[in-house]
Order: C-alpha cells, then sequence, then structure tokens
C-alpha cells in the first residue's frame, strides 16, 4: 500500500497558492453546508510514519476551515479513569455531533495496536484488526464520514528529517525515542504495517496513503480528497452499509418467553426475611477490596409495571449512595440523536468500585424501536452484534453485566395498571402509551424473544424472572446480582 508514496511528488510555491485558494474557499463552503444541513459528522484520522506532518496537516485544517467546528484529539498513554474502561471508551466520548468535524491523531490504532506491532505479537494484532473492522464498520453505518489518511515518508526520508529536527536545539525536542525506534525498526514495521492496513482497509472506511515528504503535495492531497469525499456525500442520500437478513419465526410458533413460569410462591414474611438477607449480602460483596477493581453494570428491561423500579429501589436501598448511579432511559434527547445509538450508553460506563443501574437500556432499539417502527431493519439487526461486542468490551474491561427480563402475564399488568389509577402517588406510573403497548403485546413478546436468543451470551447472560409476585422477583433479582459479583471476585482473586 505504500509504494504510490514513493513516487516524489512535488508541488511549486506558485502552483500552491494558485490551488490552497481554490481549496480553501470550496472546503469552508462544504463545511457550511454541513453544519446547515445537519446530515453526519465527518472523522479525520490522521495516522502514519513519525515526523510525517500529522500536526501540521491538523493545523492547515483548522486554518483553511472554520476552527470553530473542528474538534482535535491527540490521545496518548490513558489516564486513570480511561485505564479503568474498555479501550474505545475515550474514542466514543470524542466522537463528533452531526454536523461537526473531528480530527483524530492516530484514534484507536494507538495502544494496543501498537503493542501488537512491537510485540510482534500476530493473534494479538488480528484480534484488534477484528475490533476495530466492528467498531468502524458501526460508524459508516451510523452515517459518519470517516476519513483515515496515511501519511508516509521512506526510510531515506524519515532518516533525514530525524537528523535536521536532531541537529537544531530548537525542534530536537520534536524527536522522541518511539521516533527513533520506528526508525531503526523501519523495514520490520513497515512490513508488520502492511496486514494492518490492508485488514482495515474498508469499502466503507478506506486507507489514503499520502506521500508525506513534500508539504505543498500533501496539504493538497488531503484537502482535496476530503473535499471530494464531502462533495460525493452531499449529492446522493446515505445508503447504510449491508442489508437484513430476515427474522423468520419459529417452525411451531412457540417463543421463548412463552414457556417462562411467570408466578412463584413467596409471602410477605418470608419475603422480608430473605430480602434483608440478600440485602445483606449485597453490601458485604460491595465493601470487599476486590469489588475496587471492578464495576457492575445492572440492566432491567420487562414489560410495562413488570416491577423494574421496585427492584431497582430494593438494590439501592443495599448500597453506599456513593457506590451507585441510576440511569433511566426514554426517548433520545436532541443532542443523543446527533450521535450514533450506542454513545448515550457508553457515556455512562461505570467506573471501577461502582454500580451503574440501567432502568431500559441500549435493548431499546431491538424492542420499542423495532415493534414502534423507529429503527429500520437493517439498524435493529445490526444491533445485535453491535450490542454483544460493547457487553464483551465492557466484561473485558472487567465490568459485570448482569441483565434482567421481568416478565408478567396480560392479566397482572392489567390488575396493576387500575391499582395505579387508583392510588394517588402511584398515577405518575401510568401513562396513555402505556395502554397502547397492550394492543401490542405479542409484538414485544416477538421481538423480546428474538432479543434474549441473539444477546445471551456467556458473560452476559440474561435473567429471566417471571414477576406476577413481586416478592419472589426482587429477591431472586438481588440473588442473581450477589451471584454475579460473588463470581467475578473470585475469579480475580
Amino acid at each position: 500500500m505504500f509504494e504510490s508514496a514513493k513516487l516524489g511528488h512535488k508541488i511549486d510555491k506558485d502552483d500552491y497558492r494558485e490551488r490552497e485558494a481554490k481549496l480553501r474557499e470550496a472546503l469552508l463552503a462544504a463545511q457550511f453546508k454541513l453544519k446547515q444541513q445537519g446530515d453526519f459528522p465527518v472523522v479525520i484520522l490522521l495516522s502514519g510514519v513519525p515526523t510525517g506532518g500529522r500536526g501540521e496537516m491538523a493545523s492547515q485544517l483548522n486554518e483553511w476551515m472554520d476552527p470553530r467546528h473542528i474538534e482535535s484529539h491527540a490521545f496518548g498513554l490513558p489516564n486513570d479513569e480511561e485505564a479503568e474502561k474498555p479501550p474505545l471508551w475515550r474514542y466514543w466520548r470524542a466522537l463528533p455531533p452531526k454536523g461537526k468535524t473531528a480530527i483524530f491523531f492516530d484514534g484507536w490504532y494507538l495502544g494496543p495496536m501498537w503493542d501488537a506491532l512491537r510485540s510482534g505479537d500476530k493473534v494479538a494484532l488480528q484480534r484488534e484488526i477484528e475490533r476495530i473492522t466492528r467498531f468502524e464498520r458501526m460508524l459508516a453505518s451510523e452515517g459518519v464520514l470517516l476519513m483515515k489518511f496515511w501519511l508516509h515518508l521512506p526510510k531515506a526520508d524519515l532518516k533525514k528529517r530525524i537528523k535536521k529536527l536532531e541537529s537544531d536545539p530548537l525542534t530536537e525536542w520534536r524527536v522522541g525515542e518511539s521516533d527513533r525506534w520506528f526508525l531503526k525498526n523501519y523495514d520490520e514495521i513497515i512490513a508488520n504495517l502492511q496486514p494492518m492496513l490492508q485488514g482495515t482497509n474498508l469499502a466503507f472506511a478506506p486507507w489514503r496513503v499520502v506521500e508525506a515528504g513534500d508539504a505543498n503535495y500533501r496539504s493538497i492531497s488531503v484537502g482535496q480528497q476530503l473535499l471530494e469525499a464531502l462533495n460525493a456525500r452531499f449529492d446522493k442520500q446515505f445508503q447504510p452499509y449491508g442489508e437484513a437478513a430476515p427474522l423468520l419465526p419459529s417452525v411451531d410458533g412457540v417463543r421463548l418467553l412463552d414457556r417462562l413460569e411467570l408466578t412463584h410462591a413467596l409471602d410477605k414474611k418470608d419475603y422480608e426475611k430473605r430480602l434483608a438477607e440478600v440485602q445483606g449480602r449485597l453490601n458485604q460483596l460491595t465493601r470487599k477490596r476486590g469489588f475496587k477493581k471492578m464495576g457492575v453494570a445492572a440492566v432491567f428491561e420487562g414489560m410495562d409495571a413488570a416491577g423494574k423500579g421496585g427492584a431497582i429501589r430494593r438494590i439501592t436501598a443495599a448500597l453506599d449512595v456513593r457506590q451507585y448511579g441510576i440511569v433511566p432511559i426514554a426517548a433520545p434527547t436532541e443532542e443523543e440523536r446527533a450521535q450514533p445509538y450506542l454513545w448515550r450508553f457508553w457515556r455512562h460506563v461505570p467506573s471501577h468500585g461502582q454500580v451503574r443501574i440501567f432502568d431500559r437500556s441500549w435493548y431499546g432499539r431491538v424492542l420499542v424501536e423495532r415493534v414502534e417502527g423507529f429503527a429500520s431493519q437493517f439498524d435493529w439487526m445490526r444491533a445485535y452484534s453491535e450490542i454483544n461486542d460493547f457487553e464483551a468490551q465492557l466484561d473485558a474491561a472487567n465490568t459485570v453485566v448482569v441483565k434482567f427480563w421481568l416478565a408478567i402475564d396480560p392479566d397482572e399488568q392489567l390488575r396493576r395498571f387500575k391499582e395505579r389509577e387508583a392510588i394517588e402517588w402511584k398515577r405518575f406510573k401510568i401513562t396513555d402509551e402505556d395502554w397502547r403497548n397492550r394492543d401490542k403485546w405479542d409484538d414485544y413478546i416477538i421481538a423480546a424473544s428474538d432479543m434474549i436468543d441473539r444477546t445471551s451470551s456467556a458473560h452476559a447472560p440474561w435473567h429471566l424472572i417471571g414477576a406476577n409476585n413481586k416478592y419472589h422477583a426482587r429477591v431472586t433479582i438481588l440473588e442473581k446480582l450477589c451471584d454475579a459479583i460473588e463470581a467475578r471476585l473470585k475469579r480475580k482473586e
């Protein structure tokens, strides 16, 4: 992939001035159109050989366009907060909203990818390639215009640049040990980079290798390619990258949730005893030293009036208020609609020593958005794999994902609805939407059954809770939560 960057391209000063004036004007107009339409964001990823001019190129783009609508992000070693989260967390947080542009220096190709290159671990390298490919496919499917530039220098040019920078006291600080290491191992690194670049050279996010020996050529080349990509997106309606295969119903018509036992015996006296015991157990588990090195994401989904709020209150009653946070999920805000779907959940990933409770969650895309038609079939079908990947990343970062589906039957739901309407302080819990959802009961059972079947994994299984008896449901949920925390604590001992 680097052969085209060895041709010695150059643009003289007069030619550059003429081209720059036209390009600058066109890029500014394109940026204004991007902001005005607000249909998609732009992510420019600058990577390449050391001293290839990533900083200069970023400065050039900020000079040519309005810098108020461009954010630049340089990522070094993870800080303490970032080290506790999945590696992609800090990049999710920096994604620009629709209508804006962000420049990432190396971006998600830093860290584990470079560790794999240094070690020569081909298995680790392939794992990182696959992780990055999934992430970039998701970005492209969400409409992000991703421009990846590799600014390349042949070995001889790199050697000259480093020597020149080191010889001047004013610029010698720009050469670090990693730059010298790259030059020393240039041939081996470039050979190892080939499969990385080829493996992530995707139809929807290709690598654009630019010769960086001549600053004028580098600037015009990057700027022109950015302009062409923007105009191409403006000129045609965005089409998702892929098609959704149809979901076929079970042969015998039986859905997964049809066979769930909904009613269990537990009277109030026994409930209060078991509740006190399991709340004490939860409290003690969260006080253990090992808990400070793990996080917990507790996910609550289920039919309306199934008892999610009551179960959550019994959990929080056992915890120090400083240890937990509750994330109630409703319709997305304007800010959230301007970002990829999972963005609003990534921002609430718990830190170590914390319990984050999601009252509704990222499963809205394959439940309410599917049933109500708020998401296309392609979007909710691809969400299964994106959610599985999200939860796998949480698990790898030592965040335990505990998921509960609370199920009741239609008669019990109707009884609870009427009870809420009759009690003054419960009326706020019943809405017109709750009544409308009863008409789509079967649709929600089908969607939930598909969801459970496609997203229950070894590291994040679904716990199906028959909740006609609230007492039994609450105690069972607390026990399952304690079991998951205890299992992770033992695994890490």
